[in-house]
């Protein structure tokens, strides 16, 4: 069995604890095991599912973090073909959140979520994703899902 250390701040460790207890688990580490098994087996499930999808992408950040909106905005352009719209908001004076739109094959639209929710200072990081057929009736470059 391997071990490793996370740091949570007071609030979050707080509200983990009381998951903890909802649930029944014994302690920390078997509350971990199971949603590490839990988000491995959706990646799998959602990975292998269909090689193509269209999603929704949302995730809160606060503006303040030092070069974090213009590093977000950089990653969208470097996938602008995956990135049909996203859409600001104002959270209050510190949060924003945002909301993409995204489409395109399963695989980059989930490294594309991976990367943009890994960036420090993103929080509650949730992909919606549903798989799709690509219709292959059209001759120009862009793709149209078929639900």
């Amino acid at each position: 069995m391997e071990r490793f250390t996370i740091s949570l701040d007071e609030n979050l460790a707080t509200e983990f604890d009381k998951l903890i207890h909802e649930r029944g688990y014994q302690n920390r580490s078997e509350a971990v095991r199971d949603m590490l098994r839990g988000q491995l087996s959706t990646l799998h499930t959602t990975k292998y599912r269909s090689p193509f999808c269209v999603a929704n992408l949302s995730y809160i950040y606060n503006h303040h973090e030092r070069d974090l909106a213009e590093r977000l905005t950089v990653i969208q352009h470097q996938h602008h073909d995956l990135v049909v719209a996203s859409t600001h908001v104002h959270l209050d004076h510190d949060n924003c959140l945002e909301a993409l739109m995204l489409r395109g094959a399963t695989q980059a639209v989930q490294e594309l979520s991976d990367t943009l929710a890994a960036e420090r200072g993103v929080r509650h990081g949730q992909l919606n994703l549903i798989p799709v057929e690509k219709d292959a009736v059209h001759r120009h470059t862009h793709s149209h899902p078929k639900i």
